[in-house]
């Protein structure tokens, strides 16, 4: 919509108090009228008044449960806002800011209106806005620019989903924001999408003695964050996700009134029978029941897909070398730092080196610098004792640094630790203990220390945003991960990443010409991207599949192009570059399809494919 028919329902609703069809959504015009009922002034530019350390931090520990649970995907949203100029935010069922993480840029620009820890966003106060009005409207909902109810929040464009319990509580709000001059277009997807695994993950435990219902109408959705969940307590729905409801045709309300009988047609035996339902307006649903009834063994394909971290890795011979060189040093007690791009399985090698190390048996903490809020990093790495200070959880907590004692400590996106934090940690590295905050007396802690990062903190040293005391300290020993267009064996690792993830017991292969084409793209976002693009390729078949080009995301079907690596060779004349040059431009014509760029150029698939790979 543009900002000139924003400005135009603006003018209208302020002047005469109506909006001409069209010009807003009708989310924004509901709320622009709770507004002026309010009594709130639009032209108006004064700012939230900010809690009290001592309210915050009292409303900070209640939500600590909540904070933690959203913990992965909040980090999992942060790259995406950086990549945007923009800031995750994480707020309570109040509309009170816990966390805010992000572009610092912009982070500083949203500080100027309030946005930020310990500011209450709801509608009452602040108006118009994406966090209060998803909280009013109990729902997903973008709010641009001018459509902010005051004016001085029209540098805004927000994008906030509520986060519900089972029992339909408003946990809190999830809200990705940015300047109001850039259209973030995926930001509501993304939010969206990151309330409901929050939700999803909700459902693993607290009922274990009911009977939780998994439905869907798409047979690949079972299993993931987007199917239905309904939970039964002696035939009486006791529980429900968004999604479930959605299916059944009912909403929270609906929460221990409705009976079995009221919402099916058939029993509980059909659908572990034939994992299949039918409502009681006899509209078809496919599912599966967990908890006291045996699920039905027909779905036991829909099982939860294994995570990224969880998957076994796949290293090649130099990747081994490095690994065993780092496991030495670790148990020599020499900190280790791991330096790569973005996706090229840092943790998962750091996890690698801990199992195999002599530490196996004991803590492996890993920390995400970038992720962790700056007002509670301190807490969260060193601790607190019970009164350190206001709101302080009673009994104190240990913090990540005494929770790694006997084991490995991995400080991921370690470049981003603030200045202040570097001091400390240097100091708990020298003496070999740690001073929780509000604390009188040391406490020993002896782990080994493995650090990560995709910044070259050598410059980030010479710019003074990085101590080179603390750098020496904790880079004694750098090993680099290589990214993957330059492995060798693409091919293999795809092969057995496709494994890994259970394609064998779903009995889904792929064919020679997509497994190819995988093997040809430069996988930008490396490791992280590879395992993405085949777990969605493995969630949207069905068992027995077999997988052509077509089933390959947009990106990888039409940007498949191959980059020469350390172990690949380069062309070995000029004429043998210009023929490579020729084969890849007909392999971009023919939109990634090997055996059609083969057949353009009168040679063979597999003569195509292998010159192409060897440089000729």
């Amino acid at each position: 919509m543009s900002s000139d028919k924003i400005l135009y329902a603006r003018q209208s609703f302020f002047s005469n108090g109506q909006v001409p069809g069209g010009l807003v959504p009708q989310s924004i015009l509901r709320s622009w009228k709770r507004c002026a009922a309010l009594g709130l002034e639009g032209r108006t530019n004064s700012l939230p008044e900010p809690l009290t350390a001592y309210e915050f931090a009292a409303s900070a520990e209640k939500a600590e449960a909540f904070r933690r649970l959203c913990r992965p995907e909040v980090e999992a949203l942060y790259a995406d806002a950086e990549a945007t100029d923009s800031i995750v935010i994480l707020t309570d069922p109040q509309g009170l800011v816990l966390d805010t993480i992000g572009s610092v840029d912009f982070a500083q620009r949203a500080a100027q209106v309030a946005l930020r820890p310990g500011v209450p966003w709801s509608e009452r106060i602040v108006g118009t806005n994406a966090i209060g009005t998803a909280l009013a409207e109990r729902g997903p909902i973008e709010v641009r620019g001018a459509e902010h109810y005051l004016e001085c929040n029209r540098i805004l464009s927000c994008s906030a989903s509520p986060i519900f319990g089972p029992h339909g509580e408003v946990l809190g709000v999830l809200d990705l924001s940015g300047p109001a001059d850039v259209h973030h277009a995926h930001a509501l997807g993304l939010v969206r999408l990151a309330a409901e695994q929050i939700e999803h993950r909700l459902f693993e435990k607290d009922f274990e003695q009911a009977d939780l219902v998994r439905i869907h109408t798409d047979p690949a959705m079972l299993g993931t964050a987007r199917e239905g969940i309904l939970v039964f307590e002696n035939g009486r729905l006791k529980a429900a996700n968004r999604h479930g409801l959605m299916l059944i045709g009912r909403d929270f309300n609906a929460l221990g009134k409705a009976a079995w009988a009221d919402l099916f047609q058939n029993g509980v035996a059909a659908l572990s029978d034939s994992g299949r339902l039918r409502r009681a307006d006899g509209a078809p649903l496919l599912g599966r029941i967990d908890g006291k009834t045996k699920p039905h063994p027909s779905l036991t394909h829909t099982a939860r897909p294994v995570p990224p971290t969880q998957i076994k890795p796949i290293f090649d011979e130099e990747t081994e070398k490095s690994l065993s060189r780092t496991i030495r040093l670790l148990d020599a007690d020499v900190p280790v730092l791991v330096w790569g791009e973005t996706g090229t399985g840092k943790e998962i090698f750091a996890r690698a080196a801990h199992q195999r190390g002599a530490r196996s048996g004991k803590p492996f903490i890993a920390v995400n610098c970038a992720a962790l809020p700056e007002t509670l990093m301190e807490a969260e790495l060193f601790g607190y004792r019970t009164g350190a200070f206001t709101g302080a959880r009673q009994g104190g907590s240990k913090g990540y640094l005494r929770e790694a004692d006997g084991g490995i400590l991995f400080l991921d996106e370690i470049g981003d630790m603030p200045l202040a934090l570097q001091t400390r940690l240097l100091r708990v590295l020298q003496e070999r203990e740690v001073a929780p905050l509000g604390g009188s007396r040391s406490i020993p802690v002896d782990f080994t220390l493995i650090c990560a990062t995709n910044r070259n903190l050598a410059d980030l040293v010479k710019a003074g945003s990085f101590r080179s005391d603390l750098y020496f300290r904790i880079a004694q020993y750098t090993i680099e991960l290589k990214p993957l267009r330059t492995r060798a064996d693409r091919e293999q690792l795809i092969d057995a990443v496709w494994t890994s993830l259970g394609a064998s017991q779903r009995r889904v292969t792929m064919e020679d010409e997509c497994q190819h084409n995988l093997a040809l793209y430069d996988w930008p976002g490396n490791f992280r991207q590879l395992v993405g693009c085949l777990r969605a390729m493995l969630a949207l078949c069905e068992p027995g599949d077999r997988l052509g080009v077509d089933a390959l995301p947009l990106d990888v079907k039409s940007g498949a192009t191959i980059t020469a690596g350390p172990d690949m060779p380069q062309p070995s004349s000029t004429l043998d570059a210009v023929t490579v040059n020729i084969m890849r431009n007909s392999l971009q014509a023919s939109g990634g399809n090997v055996s059609l760029a083969a057949r353009n150029l009168g040679v063979s698939r597999s003569t195509f494919y292998r010159r192409l790979r060897g440089g000729i």
